[in-house]
């Protein structure tokens, strides 16, 4: 039997009739002896309730929804003077065993659930949802139970159409791997972004402004291995909220389950979140450390040109030109992925020469390859990839081929994720022929004996396969496999040369050992409200979340699509300024016009792109430098 109060750690615990009350300097917790509900609340018993926390858990698998009935008291499995862990236990239909985790510790609170037993043979997870779910109380009381929601924003690090990086409280949030342009499905700009929403006291006032505090960081924690869901879903309703976790069938559940961490934290800052996020992967080795900025390839930090808002841009001009002759829609008619080509290329280049600017890196964008999937050069359009890649080394750039992550173009059926036709509609990571055939295929891009490029900017991660009835081989699936398949890619690029540049928009802290460098990715358009929201507003935002999941990795600034001209010199001019302090580089998408706008960029303003240029290059050499006089 515990004591009645213990006061001799960090973390005291208070045991009263009818709660025991947990109080740190950071938090008093209020866990109800007989119902699954615990009130999470500032310091002190008059302090600000947060959320009536639901200890709750719902883990359905294919065919079969799970509740919780015959739900036994709170019970104490665990009492340190630096911890204490509490455990509700309760019968399920699916499950031989299945019972939620809380754990108190002196900077916060865990929370978790394991399920064991599954009542069928080849049982696969579903759905799971934690802080609520089904359940039938004792009371007669049934149905969904969710946390209450006592706070009135939501931050979420994930971009979104439309804009509102802090949003109200009943205002849903999705991060994960699938996404795309239709309603609802714009949040895939980072793919996957770091798990952590934060959880703020005052009302959200812009579309990126980001209010004062106090917030709580609310992430989501377990080895990239684990997490085989699709997304994870912030789901408030009617003054009430739970986590929703998409296994879509693809992971096995005939065994223990045992479910992420919900981790609880105070931050002042949002950015402290998914700072205190980074730092406690790493420290559980759940995400690499930050390495050693002196051991990055110095080209990696080069000034980028990417060929395709100089596609898209011609591509609308043409566009223009079709409508003045009545092309539209004819032989007339030119689609950016069109204009990748040698030639288009080379006037790309002459136009470089003549602005006197000198990219380090030159991307060659959508649509270099015949197929997506099996990757060989369109000889059409490329009719000798090698020797342009050639004479850009012997011009002292490097160059970075794009790839278009999952699509199955040009391969065979069997190594592909397929619908209930057969149909291909992603590759299939889990299947080892696949992967063997796309580490042959990154060693013959970047080899000696290949087209020799440098490296790949990888886009398309939000394309993941997702799908019960999606037919892939048994492995991972969701955020585990875009890893699994970024790490294949990686380690086949190093393979063949040693500092190889993966560029992806993953700023997940469990991603950093498959990206070097995060980009930033599109920029979006408007706010709830219809408005524009400004694009340098946007570059902030996504910066910041960059710079404090990934700390110490460069970061691609991007810059597509722009709404016009002015936009666009103002978007320059925040790169320029973003890379003084922290690993930015710049990128140059245009060239000649605005896609959006029609705009003609003018001799003006290619010189402000070689000013900023020049000076984030000086800047970069005084900090190197300044690193080697320290390290000498």
């Amino acid at each position: 039997m515990m004591p009645a109060s213990d006061n001799t750690g960090a973390v005291t615990v208070d045991h009263r009739r009818d709660v025991v009350v947990v109080d740190t300097a950071a938090y008093r917790l209020e866990v109800d002896r007989q119902r699954p509900r615990a009130v999470l609340r500032d310091p002190g018993a008059d302090g600000r309730v947060w959320s009536r926390l639901s200890l709750l858990a719902s883990l359905d698998l294919v065919g079969g929804r799970d509740e919780s009935y015959g739900i036994a008291p709170v019970e104490i499995a665990d009492h340190t003077p630096d911890a204490v862990e509490f455990v509700v236990a309760a019968s399920s239909p699916l499950w031989r065993h299945k019972a939620v985790h809380l754990r108190c510790t002196a900077g916060g609170v865990e929370l978790w659930a394991v399920a064991s037993g599954a009542g069928w043979r080849d049982a696969r997870l579903d759905e799971v949802t934690l802080l609520g779910g089904r359940a039938i109380l004792a009371s007669g009381a049934a149905g969904t139970f969710r946390s209450s929601i006592g706070f009135a924003s939501l931050f979420s690090p994930a971009p979104t159409e439309p804009v509102h990086v802090v949003r109200p409280s009943a205002v849903a949030s999705s991060l994960g791997v699938v996404g795309d342009a239709e309603p609802g499905r714009l949040h895939g700009i980072f793919s996957p972004p770091p798990l952590c929403w934060a959880l703020g006291a005052a009302a959200p006032t812009g579309a990126t402004a980001v209010p004062d505090g106090p917030w709580w960081g609310m992430s989501l924690c377990a080895p990239v291995s684990e997490l085989t869901m699709t997304s994870a879903r912030y789901d408030p309703l009617d003054g009430g909220f739970l986590l929703r976790l998409d296994y879509e069938g693809h992971t096995r559940g005939d065994a223990e389950v045992v479910t992420p961490r919900v981790v609880l934290r105070p931050a002042a800052t949002p950015w402290q979140a998914l700072t205190d996020y980074h730092d406690l992967l790493v420290s559980l080795g759940w995400a690499p450390p930050p390495g050693d900025p002196a051991a990055t390839p110095a080209w990696w930090s080069e000034p980028v040109f990417c060929g395709w808002g100089a596609q898209c841009a011609r591509a609308a001009a043409l566009g223009a030109e079709a409508v003045d002759t009545g092309l539209v829609g004819g032989a007339g008619a030119v689609a950016a992925p069109d204009l990748a080509r040698q030639d288009v290329y080379d006037e790309f280049l002459a136009v470089l020469a003549t602005a006197g600017l000198d990219p380090g890196i030159i991307v060659i964008d959508d649509r270099w390859q015949a197929a997506y999937g099996s990757a060989e050069p369109d000889l059409d359009r490329w009719p000798d990839l090698r020797g342009w890649i050639a004479a850009q080394h012997a011009a002292g750039r490097r160059v970075l081929l794009w790839w278009k992550a999952w699509d199955p173009g040009g391969l065979p059926a069997d190594e592909c994720v397929t619908d209930a036709t057969g149909r291909p509609v992603a590759v299939d990571v889990a299947n080892a022929a696949y992967r063997e055939r796309l580490s042959a295929i990154v060693a013959g891009l970047l080899g000696p004996d290949g087209l020799d490029a440098d490296g790949f900017k990888l886009d398309f991660t939000q394309r993941a396969p997702s799908g019960t009835s999606l037919r892939a081989t048994d492995g991972p699936w969701g955020i585990a496999a875009l890893h699994t398949l970024l790490a294949t890619i990686t380690t086949a690029a190093r393979g063949v040369k040693p500092d190889a540049l993966i560029v992806t928009h993953t700023p997940h802290p469990s991603f950093g050992d498959v990206c070097d460098m995060v980009r930033l990715n599109d920029v979006l358009e408007r706010d709830v409200h219809g408005d524009p929201v400004s694009v340098v507003d946007q570059l902030r935002f996504r910066h910041a979340v960059a710079t404090h999941s990934l700390p110490g990795h460069l970061i691609d600034t991007d810059q597509w699509p722009m709404p016009d001209r002015a936009s666009w010199r103002a978007y320059v001019a925040a790169q320029a300024e973003l890379g003084t302090s922290n690993p930015a580089l710049p990128a140059l998408y245009y060239l000649e016009s605005i896609d959006n706008s029609g705009e003609q960029l003018t001799r003006d303003d290619l010189a402000l792109v070689a000013r900023t240029w020049a000076d984030y290059r000086t800047r970069r050499d005084a900090v190197r430098a300044a690193e080697y006089r320290e390290n000498s």
